[in-house]
């Protein structure tokens, strides 16, 4: 299947905002059971009856919470998207400094990107993004953003090695993490990913942080 031609992107259509229990409940189970199979099969391999065979729904009902495909991928997309500040506040519950907290961060990354199905759907969507009519969010900007703040706490603090830019050294870990998952997803499915996020964090992470003194 061939990618879309760049171009304008077709407006996002939505669903129903979902105010029951059970409403908002039947949504985030499509929304998983989609998630499951777009990661597996990718986006262009993924049908809405598909995903109705796997809920165990009629097609009619998942389009009642989405109404294409299209609004499906996107909705994975966005609910990754609305973990990272979740994940961050579970990280800083924990007492770590701001340097620990953005490898922490990218260890638990880790973590879901071997076992859970949005996170490794979403990412799937984002490198597929051509073959989707639908705007998605910026990839890998948020997350940038996030791991630059924290180091810029950690340079205040002393953490960081002298003459270490906050801002490049974000965009250096979050390139090397996502080209490390984007590999290790290639070639092993994700099932070494633990062991090459490994390689990478006591590569990189060393060289940035601030040398204690000796006494």
């Amino acid at each position: 299947m061939e990618p879309r031609s760049s171009g304008e992107k077709s407006r996002v259509l939505r669903g129903p905002d979902p105010r029951q229990d059970r409403a908002v409940r039947t949504r985030a189970h499509i929304l998983r059971c989609a998630a499951e199979i777009f990661a597996v099969r990718g986006y262009p391999y993924t049908s809405i009856t598909d995903v109705a065979q796997r809920v165990g729904m009629t097609k009619g009902a998942v389009y009642f919470h989405f109404p294409n495909k299209e609004s499906l991928a996107v909705a994975v997309v966005e609910e990754l998207y609305s973990r990272w500040p979740r994940t961050l506040d579970e990280v800083r519950s924990k007492g770590l400094s701001p340097f620990d907290t953005v490898i922490e961060m990218f260890d638990q990354a880790t973590g879901d990107l071997a076992n859970d199905a949005i996170m490794q759907a979403g990412t799937r969507l984002q490198n597929e993004r051509s073959f989707i009519d639908a705007e998605l969010p910026e990839p890998y900007v948020d997350w940038t953003s996030l791991i630059s703040s924290l180091l810029h706490e950690a340079r205040e603090l002393g953490q960081l090695r002298d003459g270490v830019d906050p801002d490049q050294a974000a965009r250096v870990t979050v390139a090397a993490f996502f080209g490390m998952q984007h590999i290790s997803d290639n070639l092993h499915r994700r099932a070494d990913i633990m062991e090459r996020w490994t390689e990478v964090r006591d590569l990189i992470f060393p060289a940035l942080r601030a040398q204690t003194s000796r006494r």
